[in-house]
């Protein structure tokens, strides 16, 4: 199992209409994210940051593979269409990436 943090900001004004699109995510999104093999999914939000957190449940030599293929699904570029106006990538993120990948450090079960 490979577990994922990562981070991004968020624009205040969004908070409440970016928290009502999560509240229900729409059922094509949610299937799709199964379908790429994760578990565990969750976003938290603290003064304009979120951090997300997921488990990738899936063969470990998949896992590139399955990420692109979910954020090329166009049902999930039209999400990202939506979710991208109320966020805002932090500093110091790798070329290509949007949420901000984090190193893990400590776990335990």
């Amino acid at each position: 199992m490979k577990r994922v943090g990562a981070i991004l900001g968020l624009k205040p004004e969004a908070y409440e209409e970016y928290s009502r699109y999560h509240r229900k995510i729409w059922p094509e999104i949610e299937a799709a994210i199964r379908e790429a093999g994760i578990t565990n999914y969750s976003i938290y939000h603290f003064r304009g940051t979120m951090f997300a957190y997921f488990e990738y449940a899936g063969p470990e030599g998949e896992y590139k593979e399955r990420m692109q293929r979910l954020d090329s699904a166009p049902r999930m570029q039209e999400w990202y269409g939506i979710m991208r106006q109320f966020q805002v990538p932090v500093e110091g993120r790798q070329p290509g990436e949007w949420w901000a990948a984090m190193e893990e450090v400590f776990h335990q079960d």
